[in-house]
């Protein structure tokens, strides 16, 4: 290409990306086709002329986050930058954008479910506006008081306005006795009962190894022991779960919460968990077929991209 084409070339990108005009009138300007227009603009991307830069807005990393729902089979995968692994900044970095995904993708005619977590309720903090959707505590209560699963309801309701189904109880308690007890309550019932009416569900990832989970720090010594030489590695609400992704039911009788099936009958589940300590955990969980969509923070989606 010689030197006239090249400065025509330029010139008509300019105009057409630049300063924003039509092929159309660019062509009447010039007085050639619009056909010849088309066809310096592919010529102006081929040499180089024209280049262009995609960025995500905020700390997305698109080609993380492609990588991560293609290798998964996600509908929706988010890696996002943090500027450290402390779990105090990523919670805070994943808390920002899973607030962001909710305030997006929630409508009026949405049941949500949620549970507990410190990264939920990182998320709390971020979560400034979301459509008039009922809201579903999916799991007893545990954990510090500002993280348990009702106080995590509780805000979300206060920001949608919509009605919220609260189960007043512990996640776990002493015996299969107590917890039928716990069930057979009005109020628990009624949230039980809006488990399968839940259109869109968030929750966190618990950790058995490292221990980072809510289930764990509510056992005594003796009984993570146990369970843990079962197998478990992670945990999702109620349920307990090993390194294939399989369910360990050795709390099934204890746990007031939503049920493994009930959770992969949950047309979308957003599953918002990162930290070096997570990665076994996030692991287990995404071959636990549940999850529809995940976010997480950039170190986390290497891991996952070259190991899992």
């Amino acid at each position: 290409m010689g030197p006239d084409e090249t400065v025509q070339v330029a010139l008509i990108a300019r105009e057409h990306y630049v300063n924003g005009k039509s092929r159309v009138d660019i062509a009447d300007e010039l007085k050639i086709s619009r056909f010849k227009v088309a066809r310096m603009l592919e010529i102006a991307v081929e040499t180089g002329i024209v280049t262009f830069t995609i960025q995500a807005p905020g700390a997305v990393d698109v080609d993380r986050s492609n990588r991560l729902k293609e290798k998964f089979g996600l509908a929706r995968a988010f890696a996002v930058a943090t500027p450290n692994d402390l779990s105090i900044n990523v919670r805070d970095a994943l808390g920002r954008v899973a607030a962001d995904l909710l305030t997006e993708i929630v409508t009026d005619s949405d049941v949500l479910g949620t549970a507990s977590g410190r990264t939920l309720s990182a998320m709390i903090g971020h979560l400034d506006s979301l459509a008039k959707c009922d809201v579903v505590q999916m799991a007893g209560m545990a954990g510090p008081v500002h993280q348990t699963s009702n106080a995590v309801v509780r805000e979300i309701r206060e920001v949608s306005g919509g009605t919220a189904y609260s189960i007043y109880a512990p996640l776990i308690v002493s015996d299969a006795a107590t917890a039928d007890s716990l069930r057979d309550q009005p109020s628990i019932q009624t949230a039980f009962d809006m488990f399968p009416k839940i259109t869109k569900a968030i929750v966190a990832a618990g950790s058995w190894n490292p221990p980072e989970s809510q289930i764990y720090d509510g056992l005594n010594a003796d009984e993570r022991v146990d369970i843990f030489n079962k197998g478990v590695r992670a945990d999702v609400c109620a349920t307990l779960l090993d390194d294939d992704g399989n369910e360990i039911p050795a709390l099934i009788d204890r746990t007031l919460g939503i049920s493994l099936e009930q959770l992969r009958a949950i047309p979308e589940v957003i599953v918002v968990a990162g930290g070096q300590q997570k990665t076994q955990a996030l692991r287990s969980i995404l071959k636990a077929d549940f999850v529809t969509s995940l976010v997480t923070d950039t170190r986390m989606a290497d891991r996952l991209l070259d190991g899992a």
